[in-house]
């Protein structure tokens, strides 16, 4: 046993503490904590606190300490907040990036619309939740805080369901979605159903009421459209198709989007997914939406085609990844929004740097990446007016971030 003094947080929510080697990193530890902890390299497991910090509060759920769903729900709130921006301010200033950092924009619990959950179907039950934190331990879950009430209403549902897929044994996952017309259920690497499993499976969706069950990307029932509300379009993304966690948050960059690009002619909406920014943006800007998944761009076209009353939206299937787009297809706008994936857009980025494109929004749920990607632009001449800090990841380390830039015209 080890006694250590907790220093600071981490970007992950650990504790660090300094250690005889180095920084030991100790979760579910504040900082001005003196704790007993059982050290294993750079790591620590929490044994006791022995002097508590005043910042530390009651966990609102049951299972936190062990589901690996939350870092910091024993935090509070105001620090909490402090920290969670604190993540984005330190990014971009690891990567020399000066910019104004808006206070973090956050949400209640009980907003997130999406829970991507793990079950495994077992001799005693069928097991339902999330990782223990740093394992492939399996904890199941009784309630979950930061989820919608419909979805932690639907846990036994989706127990039931689950029992009537899970056939290997084996750990599978489950992206539950609420949506305007029921659960949207997709389920991937459960294994193959027979074609009675697969009527055993639609019967008990059916049974359960859920609007759509998929496995593996192929919809198994869709007794109704799991559509969502696009500032007044509904839109049903593909089985298993990206989705912003929380709907309010998706409104807020949204709209931070829509005010800064207010004015343009033809807006590109790079990894455009199903939609949602280019179907808003569509209200104001002609819109040339890109996105690699079909899947995606068909329920952005299937949108678009039932809304009234929108400029022309234009879909191109690409990856951008492999073919970003070039620096003289970028001529042909004069705003732009992208929202790449956690990896980033590095190689896109460095052919917007190159472009003239006044006006940019760079939306991202990595601050790593996004600071590293507005580098890119600020060293190709645009300026940072603002940054967003979004935490539609409650009591999690993620936190999404919506920088607005822009490049000063040429003089003539």
């Amino acid at each position: 046993m080890t006694r250590l003094v907790i220093e600071k947080l981490g970007a992950g929510g650990d504790g660090v503490a300094e250690g005889q080697n180095g920084a030991i990193y100790v979760p579910f530890a504040l900082p001005g904590e003196t704790v007993n902890a059982s050290v294993h390299g750079l790591r620590a497991d929490l044994v006791a606190v022995l002097e508590p910090s005043p910042l530390r509060v009651a966990p609102a759920c049951r299972h936190f300490g062990q589901c690996g769903g939350c870092a910091m729900q024993h935090l509070d709130d105001g620090a909490y907040r402090d920290w969670k921006r604190a993540i984005v301010v330190d990014e971009l200033a690891r990567h020399g990036v000066d910019a104004p950092v808006a206070p973090l924009v956050s949400y209640p619990p009980g907003t997130r619309r999406r829970l991507a959950l793990t079950a495994r179907v077992t001799d005693a039950g069928v097991e339902l939740g999330f990782r223990r934190a740093l394992s492939h331990d399996l904890v199941d879950i009784e309630e979950c805080p930061v989820a919608a009430s419909r979805l932690v209403a639907s846990l036994p549902a989706l127990r039931r369901i689950a029992a009537r897929i899970g056939k290997t044994g084996k750990p599978f996952r489950l992206l539950a979605t609420t949506t305007i017309d029921g659960l949207d259920l997709a389920v991937a690497e459960a294994g193959t159903l027979d074609e009675a499993g697969r009527r055993a499976a639609t019967v008990a969706a059916l049974a359960e009421g859920v609007a759509r069950l998929s496995l593996d990307g192929e919809a198994l029932v869709e007794a109704r459209p799991p559509g969502v509300d696009v500032d007044g379009m509904a839109l049903a993304p593909p089985p298993g198709g990206f989705l912003q966690a929380v709907a309010a948050a998706e409104q807020a960059m949204a709209a931070l989007t829509l005010a800064h690009l207010r004015g343009a002619k033809r807006v590109a909406d790079l990894f455009a997914g199903s939609g949602a920014f280019a179907l808003r943006l569509a209200r104001q800007s002609a819109v040339h939406a890109v996105e690699s998944e079909a899947g995606a761009l068909a329920a952005l076209e299937r949108a678009r085609r039932a809304a009234t009353g929108l400029k022309p939206v234009t879909t191109e299937k690409r990856d951008l990844f492999r073919r970003p787009v070039m620096v003289r297809e970028l001529a042909a706008f004069d705003g732009l929004v992208f929202d790449p994936p956690r990896a980033g857009a590095e190689d896109q980025c460095r052919q917007i740097a190159r472009s003239s494109v006044p006006r940019v929004v760079a939306v991202s749920c990595n601050p790593g990446t996004l600071a590293r990607d507005v580098k890119i632009l600020v060293d190709g001449g645009y300026r940072v007016t603002g940054v967003t800090p979004v935490d539609q990841f409650l009591w999690s380390p993620h936190v999404e971030a919506v920088a607005l830039l822009e490049k000063p015209r040429p003089r003539r």
